[in-house]
């Protein structure tokens, strides 16, 4: 469900918010960088093995180019008309013909050896140490740790619902620092931002509460469309401590550059310790009390 927060409540919370600092001297891991080309490194394995099979795949169809490029070239100078005045008469050539249908066969068969496991390994969702609900709203993110009784909408650090303008003004900078970044976060970070324990299979339930948004964090190797009145799922097993930026990455609307999306992993212990925060900062429910008797 939508949860309504008051602008001051918001501004706030991006100075005195603890939970949303979870662990502190987090190396920033995945972002995007001006200029720069390729993918960002690879946090889990569903990343790792999609990177992969797309350079492998490269290899194939750079190997596939230069082979058509090159027979192309030898054609123009072989067969010009210079050299060849009188055209040469034929309607086929059987050997050729089987291997333009063989090989392509034999080229896919390869492709999808590697393609189809990796698909089912994205695709098949496997039993979750944490579960996580993300809810796109225009224009910000909503989660809910479903195992754990709360939850808490993310807005981007500088957005009007924070009190800012979408623009990098002294506040906002204000802001990002006083929320544990710096400037060259602006546009990537966020008010509250998704933490998890490293090494723990997080399940993130996706889905849209207005128009189809899109969650992503590459990262991960992880993006899955937010459609209103479908609930769809991702996994991911982050592998390393630090902090990981994406963005919706559907078009949904006049501020849809504007909800990026922060995940926090951090250590099982500063976990445990940001959800005892987290209880309290967000009005969750409290942790049972088993009572044993001596």
């Amino acid at each position: 469900m939508k949860k309504f927060l008051s602008i001051s409540g918001l501004s706030s919370a991006l100075i005195t918010s603890t939970p949303a600092w979870a662990q502190e001297n987090l190396e920033i891991i995945g972002q995007p960088i001006n200029g720069a080309m390729g993918f960002q490194p690879a946090a889990s394995e569903v990343a790792r093995r999609l990177q992969w099979l797309d350079g492998m795949i490269l290899v194939i169809i750079t190997i596939i180019t230069l082979f058509v490029t090159g027979l192309l070239l030898w054609v123009v100078i072989r067969y010009n008309r210079k050299r060849n005045p009188e055209a040469a008469s034929f309607t086929h050539n059987t050997p050729v013909e089987i291997a333009w249908t063989v090989v392509p066969i034999v080229i896919l068969v390869f492709i999808g050896a590697f393609s189809l496991p990796t698909l089912f390994h994205q695709q098949e969702i496997p039993e979750a140490d944490i579960t996580i609900k993300a809810t796109g709203y225009q224009w910000f993110w909503g989660y809910e740790y479903v195992d754990e009784g709360f939850g808490f909408d993310a807005y981007m650090i500088g957005a009007p619902a924070t009190g800012g303008n979408n623009a990098l003004s002294s506040e906002t900078e204000e802001a990002l620092i006083d929320a544990g970044y710096s400037r060259d976060e602006f546009l990537l970070a966020t008010d509250n931002a998704v933490v998890i324990p490293v090494g723990k299979t997080v399940v993130v339930q996706v889905t849209g509460a207005d128009v189809i948004h899109a969650w992503t964090i590459p990262a991960f190797g992880v993006k899955q469309d937010a459609v209103p009145g479908r609930l769809a799922e991702l996994w991911f097993k982050p592998e390393k401590e630090g902090i990981y930026f994406g963005q919706c990455s559907e078009l949904c609307g006049m501020n849809h550059a504007y909800m990026p999306i922060t995940v926090k992993v951090v250590s099982e212990s500063a976990y445990e310790n940001w959800l005892t925060d987290a209880r309290e900062e967000f009005a969750g429910t409290p942790p049972t009390v088993q009572l044993v008797s001596k």
